[in-house]
């Protein structure tokens, strides 16, 4: 299991036995085909990227059913049957998988043919954009070290409906910082709250009087005197939203040495806005505390998974792949 698992809610598993339903609404011709002999099958990776998703995959087969009958021995040479639950991981979570010759065994699943094939597109559907997602985590991230940048690498809000919290948890595996999970995790005043309520200011003192101590308010401003208000009303966060990088580096300055004059020190500054894995070194200035990435999970290239099942469950596939932690 993975050490990442721990974050998750107990409410994921019935997101799991819901996304089984809609894939299975009633009869499964298919695994009345395959019936229900014990099978190994093995997951090959086949392409590069950094593994997640192992907690939502493992409760994928737990929920179709994938256990084995294992023999246990006891005295007098009599044996009792017991039921195990077997997935077993070749990689940790996390890793970075680098496939030769093609592909690499991951893992393997064991159980009834029928209850594999259950479990086997969504368990791989969850898998590839987990991974897609931590991949170009973890890409993002090593570039911010790489050039020394000590701000924080953060997703957004622009998830896939349904599908956040697999998402959110590909950031948390590749390295990056989630951002707010959603409306209630901490206010952030867009421009359309700021022209409802008429000014920065009022959106603001709005959103206080609510949210109390313990909620971070944050605005999006367009401009430098956008940022100066949103300061002087008690933001905690200022977004310098799609400045670009030159705007941003003299922005930055300016706006730090407001928060000193105003003894607004621990106002933090975000930059965001169109910025890609491509742009992101640009965007690494000093004094930015935050970069957000929609596109960390916008038009995120999948890692390409497969499931097959050995035809023969004494002789299962054995590693072949270099792991990079």
């Amino acid at each position: 299991m993975s050490r990442l698992a721990a974050l998750l809610p107990t409410t994921f598993s019935r997101t799991i036995e819901d996304w089984l339903a809609e894939d299975i609404p009633s009869f499964d011709y298919g695994g009345y085909v395959v019936g229900n002999d014990d099978k190994v099958a093995t997951l090959f990776c086949k392409s590069q990227g950094v593994l997640a998703g192992v907690p939502f995959f493992d409760q994928v087969f737990q929920h179709t059913g994938c256990t084995y009958v294992s023999a246990l021995q006891h005295s007098m040479s009599m044996y009792a049957l017991t039921k195990e639950f077997y997935v077993k991981w070749s990689f940790e979570e996390g890793a970075e998988i680098i496939p030769l010759g093609g592909k690499v065994a991951v893992a393997e699943v064991r159980g009834p043919a029928r209850r594999i094939l259950m479990g086997e597109r969504l368990a791989l559907n969850i898998l590839a954009r987990c991974s897609g997602v931590a991949s170009r985590a973890r890409r993002l991230h090593t570039l911010a070290d790489t050039l020394g940048f000590t701000g924080v690498i953060a997703g957004t809000r622009k998830t896939t409906p349904g599908f956040r919290l697999v998402e959110k948890y590909g950031m948390e595996v590749g390295g990056a910082d989630t951002h707010r999970m959603d409306l209630s995790a901490m206010v952030m005043l867009k421009d359309n709250h700021i022209w409802a309520t008429g000014s920065i200011t009022n959106a603001v003192k709005s959103a206080r009087s609510v949210a109390g101590f313990s909620v971070k308010i944050e605005v999006e401003c367009q401009s430098e005197q956008d940022a100066y208000e949103a300061i002087d009303a008690g933001a905690d966060i200022v977004m310098l939203d799609n400045f670009t990088p030159e705007a941003l580096r003299f922005a930055v300055s300016n706006v730090k040495s407001k928060c000193l004059s105003t003894r607004s020190s621990g106002v933090l500054i975000e930059a965001s806005g169109g910025i890609t894995e491509e742009t992101a070194a640009l965007f690494m200035i000093p004094g930015v505390d935050i970069i957000s990435f929609g596109m960390m999970t916008q038009s995120v290239p999948h890692v390409d998974f497969s499931l097959k099942i050995a035809h023969d469950t004494s002789e299962p596939a054995s590693s072949n792949g270099v792991c990079d932690f």
